[in-house]
């Protein structure tokens, strides 16, 4: 029980420290849920709210890296590009196997 107390406050205390990272933080985990159920199960839900998820995690990194630089903002920004053009390539691969 004392495990679940530590990971509960860690939890809290990231969700009041910095909201929209942890936000961002949420959807890119909850991208990569839906994105490994869709390896699983043939439904394309699963792999159209993954790839959503991703763009719209990728799109809040940059928009909030262009408000306020974090001192690893190079690497910040290149990997939510790649992350960017990984998921429009996904759409892209989607809608063209329709």
């Amino acid at each position: 029980m004392r495990i679940w107390h530590f990971w509960f406050n860690t939890f809290v205390l990231s969700s009041q420290y910095n909201p929209p990272r942890f936000v961002e933080l949420l959807m890119l985990l909850l991208a990569i849920a839906m994105l490994a159920i869709a390896s699983f199960l043939p439904d394309r839900p699963y792999l159209i709210l993954g790839l959503s998820l991703v763009v719209g995690a990728s799109i809040s990194i940059l928009v909030r890296e262009a408000i306020a630089p974090s001192p690893q903002t190079q690497v910040t920004k290149l990997t939510a590009l790649l992350l960017l053009f990984i998921s429009i390539y996904g759409f892209a691969d989607l809608i063209y196997t329709l």
